[in-house]
């Protein structure tokens, strides 16, 4: 066993999560090391959806620019295509991902980002490139293989992978990112509900010029329902877009009882031409892996020191392109909290908010992905396509329903209303947005939870209640337009108030924390031209909402207060895990 490498926080794994983990952490300046087994970052392109919670966190740590010039623009991502094969028959469309003209409006209300398409061999090495800039030490092929943890630190074992020796890393906290069979959630004893292996896919990335098939209705997913689709998978074949129009990945099930096929070229270039329909057009098979669809979550998140992230606490199939948003949206709450802890600024009860914050959302969005999956069986069901039947059949009942008879009226209402109903998947804003935490780091303000008017999955609703994200509204400081969330973040709370707050900045002023101070109103440092913050603010000029390093509300008052100094003193103190 070689010398102990010392270091405030070790991260496994170099994923979306701990890639993240990293970047927030050295750009708050603390000390880190990644490791991964692996001789590189990811070689595949996996999870992809980047929606607007995320891309607001990555503008925040300073990489929304590169994620944008590297990825596949929201307008080419929507017309969410169902047919026979993309050279075969269309049945219908949905308009994804913020395309439809009302989702857009509301995309555009509710934050300064758009949504884009990432693909996760690109998105690794912006997160871990820019990490390892501002002083990430990584590591790969350094396999991470047990850990002991104690009243200062954890202590874990890593084998070099290249030289074959084992040595020890010495953490004052450890974070799990080390994927869908974490090693250390394992270790750690993390208790999980639901189960693995629920179904079987298979992935096979490919080269092909699909441009004649896809150019004229651009989109991230082309859904296929062809014989055999419905036999494990993710509900039907999926031919997935990763680079207009040349580079695919395709998504295709097998029975997880009876085990993965042999994963020949030949097997995937079968499966490429059923879903395409065009056997003369080239095509290179990539790679092929297979994969089962999970339905996991830990409920709770952290053991002592031991604090995991990303699919190592919640496993769930690629539906509603959930996966990468949560696990950098993991690692993006945990960063501030331990930078705080770490400085002596906070107490280590702070970190208990994590699991309290995160958990729930892990829960909700393994639930919401795996539901989105029975939604395509009523597809099928329209066209009589889950009864045994041949190839045959399934084609008739498909051209039936151009027929001019009532039958097929109605065949062609439910296959309408079918589709539709993929909303749930393809433009679930409220299931990005709309999360809601609950936890000692939150300081609620005693008026009651108005809920939600509309539907909390597919709306967002903005609020200022203690545990919401801090709304967006533009506002403009000199010759500057920005968003609110513009003026929180950068590993600082926040404290935003008005013409009348007096009271509330100098109290910022007179914590030991560093505060940001933002005053909006008629000439104060920021305006609020249109009026648009006035109506979101749910408080008046003279109150006060302190936002955390995360955006999020932790405490609001509606007006001023003459022991303004006290009670924002006293607030920290809960936040901080200090009462």
């Amino acid at each position: 066993m070689q010398t102990v490498v010392d270091i405030d926080v070790l991260i496994v794994g170099s994923g979306p999560a701990g890639a993240s983990a990293a970047l927030a952490l050295s750009t708050y300046g603390v000390p880190n090391i990644v490791v991964t087994r692996y001789a590189s970052l990811a070689d595949t392109p996996r999870a992809h959806i980047t929606n607007q919670r995320t891309m607001e966190v990555l503008r925040d740590l300073g990489v929304e620019r590169d994620v944008v010039a590297r990825a596949t623009p929201q307008h080419l991502m929507g017309n969410t295509t169902f047919c026979t094969s993309l050279a075969g028959e269309e049945l219908g469309r949905v308009r994804s991902w913020g395309n439809d003209p009302l989702v857009q409006a509301a995309h555009e209300l509710a934050s300064p980002t758009r949504m884009c398409d990432m693909p996760q061999h690109l998105m690794e090495p912006v997160l871990v490139d820019a990490a390892v800039a501002r002083g990430t030490q990584l590591r790969f092929q350094t396999e991470y293989l047990t850990h002991t943890q104690d009243a200062s630190g954890v202590t874990a074992t890593v084998r070099d992978r290249l030289r074959g020796d084992t040595y020890e890393i010495r953490a004052r906290y450890l974070i799990g990112a080390d994927g869908g069979r974490s090693k250390v959630a394992e270790d750690a004893g993390l208790p999980m509900g639901g189960q693995m292996g629920v179904a079987g896919s298979i992935n096979i990335v490919f080269d092909a010029d699909l441009t004649r098939y896809t150019a004229h209705r651009p989109s991230t997913l082309y859904w296929v329902l062809a014989p055999g689709a419905t036999v494990g998978g993710i509900g039907a074949g999926l031919v997935r877009n990763v680079r207009p129009w040349n580079e695919w990945m395709i998504v295709w099930g097998y029975d997880v009882t009876a085990g993965a096929p042999d994963l020949t070229t030949e097997y995937a270039e079968s499966i490429v031409r059923r879903l395409v329909g065009d056997d003369d057009i080239p095509v290179t098979i990539k790679s092929s892996s297979a994969w089962t669809v999970n339905e996991m979550y830990a409920e709770t998140y952290a053991n002592g020191r031991v604090l995991c992230a990303g699919d190592a606490v919640h496993r769930h199939p690629p539906s509603n392109g959930l996966g990468s948003n949560t696990s950098i949206q993991d690692a993006y709450n945990l960063a501030w909290k331990l930078k705080l802890v770490l400085d002596g600024v906070a107490a280590p009860a702070l970190l208990d908010s994590y699991s309290a914050e995160r958990a729930p959302v892990g829960k909700q969005i393994v639930t919401r992905a795996n539901k989105s999956i029975g939604e395509t069986a009523p597809i099928f069901e329209a066209l009589d396509g889950l009864s045994p039947q041949t190839p045959e059949e399934l084609w008739a009942n498909i051209a039936a329903r151009k027929d001019a008879t009532e039958a097929a009226a109605e065949q062609r209402a439910r296959l309408r209303q079918a589709i539709a109903a993929k909303v749930y998947e393809f433009n679930a804003h409220g299931v990005d947005l709309n999360q809601r935490y609950e936890s000692a780091a939150i300081v609620p303000d005693g008026t009651p939870d108005p809920g939600f008017a509309r539907d909390p999955e597919l709306h967002h609703q903005p609020s200022t209640r203690p545990g919401a994200r801090l709304p967006h509204a533009w506002l403009t400081s000199g010759t500057r337009t920005l968003s609110t969330l513009d003026t929180v973040g950068r590993g600082r709370f926040t404290l935003l108030t008005g013409i009348g707050g007096d009271a509330w900045v100098r109290a910022a002023k007179a914590q030991p924390l560093d505060i940001t101070t933002v005053v909006v109103g008629p000439g104060q440092e920021y305006e609020d031209p249109y009026g648009d913050w006035a109506g979101l603010s749910e408080v008046s000029d003279a109150g006060v909402l302190l936002v955390r390093p995360d955006g999020f509300v932790a405490f609001r008052h509606a007006g001023a207060a003459e022991n303004a100094e006290q009670l924002l003193t006293d607030v920290l103190r809960q936040i901080l895990g200090h009462a």
